[in-house]
C-alpha cells in the first residue's frame, strides 16, 4: 500500500431517540505519502467523526478503512496539565506505554531543543504562550513516533496573528519530520496555505462534494506565510468559497 490512508465509501450512522441520524454517506478520500490533506466541511458536517473514526474512536456503519502507519491525534485544545512540567506533558504518551526509556528521552529532548522549547522544559503551561503550549502539545504527540497526524482544527483556540505563526511552526515541524496529516479545519485560507489537497464535503449527510490538488507559486522554501502571498491563492479562496455554501 503506497498510501497513508485509504477510506473507500464509508458511511457512519449514529442512533439517536428520534431514529437514525445518517452523519457520512458513502465517502471515499486518499491521504498520499508526504502530503497534507485538508478536509473543510460546514459546522456539524461530520469532519470530526471522520477523524474519530481514523483514530479508532469510532467504527464505520459500513466501508473500508485501510491505514499504512501509526496515527497520533492533536486537538483541538492543548490539553497540557497545568500541575506537570512541560518535559513532563511531552513524555506523558511514553509513559503511559511503558516506553520511557534513555532513547525516547533522547529524541524528545532533541524535539525541545530542535522546536525552541529546551529552556522551558521545566516550566509549567501557566507560563507559556499560547503558541509555545501548540508546539509543546505537537512535540507530545511526536514524542510516540507516529506516522501519520491528525489535526483537529489545531489552532482555533488562538487568537489571528498567533494563529498564523503557529500554523507555520507546525507546517515545517511536519515537513521536516516528515509526517503526513489530515487537517480538519473551518478556515479556508489556512486551508489553502498548509495542504497539498483539499477535500470539501457537503452539508450533513456528508459527501465529498470537491477536491482540489494545491499548486500555488512560492519563492524559495514554501511556508503558510508565504503561500498566502502566491498569485493563485486568492482563486483557490474564491472556488472554496462558493463550495462551502451551503445553498449551493
Amino acid at each position: 500500500m503506497d498510501d497513508r490512508i485509504q477510506i473507500s465509501h464509508i458511511s457512519k450512522s449514529f442512533y439517536t431517540d428520534t431514529g437514525e441520524l445518517l452523519v457520512i454517506d458513502d465517502l471515499s478520500l486518499t491521504l498520499k505519502k508526504g502530503e497534507i490533506l485538508a478536509i473543510l466541511g460546514p459546522s456539524g458536517s461530520g469532519k470530526s467523526t471522520i477523524l474519530n473514526i481514523l483514530s479508532k474512536l469510532l467504527e464505520p456503519t459500513s466501508g473500508e478503512v485501510k491505514i499504512n502507519g501509526r496515527i497520533g491525534y492533536m486537538f483541538q485544545h492543548d490539553h497540557l496539565l497545568e500541575w506537570r512540567t512541560i518535559m513532563d506533558n511531552v513524555t506523558i504518551g511514553l509513559e503511559i506505554q511503558n516506553k520511557l526509556n534513555e532513547e525516547t528521552k533522547g529524541k524528545v529532548e532533541r524535539l525541545l531543543k530542535t522546536y525552541g522549547l529546551w529552556e522551558f522544559r521545566g516550566s509549567f503551561p501557566k507560563e507559556l504562550s499560547g503558541g509555545m503550549r501548540q508546539r509543546a502539545a505537537l512535540i507530545r504527540t511526536l514524542a510516540t513516533d507516529p506516522d501519520i497526524l491528525l489535526l483537529d482544527e489545531p489552532f482555533s483556540a488562538l487568537d489571528y496573528q498567533t494563529r498564523l505563526m503557529v500554523s507555520d511552526d507546525i507546517y515545517q515541524i511536519l515537513k521536516k519530520e516528515k509526517k503526513e496529516a489530515i487537517l480538519v479545519t473551518h478556515d479556508i485560507s489556512e486551508a489553502i496555505s498548509m495542504a497539498d489537497e483539499i477535500c470539501v464535503l457537503s452539508k450533513r449527510p456528508a459527501r465529498i462534494k470537491n477536491s482540489y490538488k494545491i499548486d500555488l507559486t512560492v519563492a524559495g522554501e514554501k511556508t503558510p506565510l508565504k503561500s498566502r502571498k502566491a498569485p493563485e491563492f486568492k482563486d483557490y479562496f474564491d472556488a472554496l468559497w462558493k463550495e462551502l455554501d451551503v445553498n449551493v
